[in-house]
């Protein structure tokens, strides 16, 4: 959740109405914070290594946060509300 929240910080209410009840948007939310972890990781690695691991996981990183975002559209439901009628059986 914290990856998600990080960068969808205006969007917390609905980050936790999904996390909550949608399973797979909870895979999605780790996976991202997988995928920083091994991001950040890179830096560790052998320089010839490093920069195309590194591009790997920033590519990555952008899929899944892209992909978290059309799901927060997705559920991005608005009510509108009734509008409340004269009942027509009392027209005479």
């Amino acid at each position: 959740m914290q990856a998600a929240m990080r960068r969808f910080p205006t969007r917390g209410l609905e980050t936790e109405t999904l996390l909550a009840r949608d399973e797979n948007f909870r895979g999605i939310c780790d996976d991202l914070a997988a995928a920083e972890e091994a991001l950040a990781a890179t830096e560790r690695l052998p320089e010839n290594l490093r920069a195309a691991r590194r591009r790997e996981y920033e590519e990555l990183v952008a899929d899944l946060a892209e992909e978290i975002a059309r799901a927060l559209e997705r559920a991005n439901v608005f009510q509108i509300p009734r509008i409340r009628r004269p009942d027509r059986g009392d027209a005479k």
